[in-house]
């Protein structure tokens, strides 16, 4: 189960101090999906990013009983010097997973052939969204995050992943952040929409995209 218990996000600017998120108070249990939907700039990507431990809230708590993925597809964290191999070796032991099933698991998902035993700071955005998509699939979470739909390569490669993760997958829980209500519709099994830094969390999905229809105008 995650448990997040009145978190608030305050960022420091040249402006002053901005409050992101107002008191967030959300819990996932295990195998179940929900989806987080807002307009930009609302907070949903800040969330995710606490969620997954990338960043501290300024208060409050994140109980993690399950292991959480880093968002799908997000490469930020690779080092750029090694090669694709190489960062699956480093994530790996940082998560403590085991390593050779993940680099067969990668070499033959990502498909990216000799340039997995290239620098990923020769990569194109592409080749480090798949790498980074198929690492976070490689290595076992209880709890995938995902955030916008996940649109990693041509419609092939897209089909391949909504595969490995939506049916091969289908016990994991998951949060998922989109803006189209029928993704959310399709693969959450309630929703949440947050409005300036507040988070209202609704009994269906259809009750919150209504509310959130309503919000948009």
């Amino acid at each position: 189960m995650i448990v997040l218990d009145n978190i608030v996000k305050t960022y420091h600017t040249r402006s002053g101090s901005r409050m992101v998120l107002k008191g967030i108070d959300l819990t996932i249990k295990k195998g179940e999906k929900v989806g987080i939907l807002g307009r930009n700039g609302a907070g949903k990507s800040t969330l995710i990013r606490l969620i997954s431990g990338a960043e501290l809230p300024t208060s409050g708590r994140i109980h993690r009983g399950i292991s959480i993925s880093w968002p799908l597809a997000f490469g930020g964290a690779f080092q750029g010097s090694l090669s694709g191999l190489d960062n699956v070796r480093f994530i790996c032991r940082v998560y403590g997973a085991p390593i050779q099933p993940a680099i067969e698991f990668v070499e033959h998902f990502s498909e990216l052939g000799i340039y997995l035993r290239e620098p990923v700071k020769t990569y194109s955005s592409g080749m480090r969204a798949r790498l980074a998509f198929a690492i976070s699939l490689g290595v076992e979470f209880d709890c995938f995050l995902i955030d916008e739909i996940v649109a990693v390569g041509d419609s092939r490669f897209h089909e391949k992943c909504h595969i490995e993760l939506f049916k091969k997958r289908q016990d994991r829980a998951m949060i998922i952040v989109s803006h189209n209500p029928d993704y959310i519709r399709e693969h959450c099994d309630r929703a949440t929409v947050l409005i300036d830094g507040v988070l209202h969390d609704f009994g269906t999905v259809d009750e919150a995209l209504h509310h959130y229809h309503i919000m948009a105008g």
